[in-house]
């Protein structure tokens, strides 16, 4: 790919999705009933966004709320906590998100019972409220945790900027095709294996890693550029596996902040992967759509332009390395 055609491809692609990394929603409504009728409200925004938008969680009439809510700061999030009761119950009543309609934003709503069953719910500004179903149907599942996965992939920067960094590395359609899926079945086998509790890694070290991990991909990318024969450039399936074992540590860290659903374990799992996959194949594409478009500008640029898009990642994966290891002591 000529230096054009890297810089286009690259400034379009990191133009298209969000800056944070890992803020894979602006509001997040956790449910825990404690006992019959009684819950343990969570209700976690950023700290820090448009100031003009106010979003709160409204319940069934039949709720009250009991006392007034403790406000904390964790991180980079404001979150309430309070007791709600309900003596009706939830299942069967409307949970709505005043606010969320005309905006961009979408809220996941999480709802834990004391009989171990969920209810997971993801309201956007065309639909910003839902009954809570007495018993989720298996299809309501799959299509809640298949919508999870594809957004999580799709807002998660810092995985789409491994995986346009892979493509920038690999020559030929054929290794692209056997370097994503050596990635994708990667991070599949972690991503099950952690969700499962068959593995436990802490996550604030695999974020800074998989931070390192595009960092290094980049390396790769300018070493190849001059003429360097690497193994990442002669066997890159090999790293995407590789570093697709820490990616799907990752995954997992979002899956288990919203839970599965006791009597659907593996569908969950298995259609929270398909849309991971999904929205991974939706990127790729635009990516690749985006080349093809790049080589119709006839735009001449110096030989060093080669080298922008590798260094683009670089510094800012190397930026993001940097963040995440200070926040081990902050």
């Amino acid at each position: 790919m000529t230096a054009l055609r890297a810089c286009l491809a690259v400034l379009l692609l990191l133009g298209s999705v969000p800056a944070p990394a890992h803020e894979v929603r602006p509001g997040y409504l956790e449910i825990n009933e404690s006992r019959p009728g009684e819950y343990a409200v969570s209700w976690k925004v950023p700290a820090s966004g448009d100031p003009g938008l106010t979003i709160q969680p409204r319940f069934p009439d039949a709720c009250e709320r009991v006392g007034e809510p403790l406000t904390r700061t964790i991180g980079a999030s404001l979150v309430d906590t309070w007791t709600l009761r309900c003596p009706d119950g939830l299942s069967g009543g409307t949970i709505v998100v005043d606010g969320l309609s005309g905006t961009l934003t979408d809220t996941l709503v999480r709802i834990s019972f004391v009989d171990g069953s969920t209810r997971v719910a993801r309201l956007t500004s065309t639909e910003p409220g839902f009954v809570v179903p007495e018993v989720p149907t298996l299809m309501q599942i799959a299509g809640s945790y298949f919508g999870l996965g594809i957004e999580h992939i799709l807002l998660g920067i810092d995985h789409l900027l491994f995986v346009l960094a892979l493509l920038l590395l690999v020559q030929g359609m054929r290794k692209i095709i056997v370097t994503i899926t050596a990635f994708t079945v990667a991070h599949s086998i972690t991503l099950a294996a952690a969700t499962l509790g068959w593995v436990q890694v802490a996550s604030a070290p695999v974020e800074a890693v998989i931070a390192l991990s595009i960092a290094l991909v980049a390396a790769e990318i300018v070493r190849g550029q001059r003429g360097s024969a690497s193994v990442a450039r002669r066997r890159p399936w090999s790293v995407a596996f590789a570093f697709g074992l820490l990616h799907g540590f990752g995954f997992a860290g979002a899956l288990s902040e919203l839970g599965l659903p006791e009597n659907a374990i593996p569908l969950a799992l298995l259609f929270f992967n398909l849309g991971v996959e999904a929205g991974q194949l939706l990127f790729i594409t635009a990516a690749l759509l985006l080349w093809q478009l790049a080589k119709r500008v006839r735009i001449p640029l110096p030989k060093q332009a080669s080298y922008a898009p590798a260094y683009a990642i670089g510094i800012v994966a190397a930026f993001w390395t940097a963040e995440r290891i200070a926040s081990f002591w902050s």
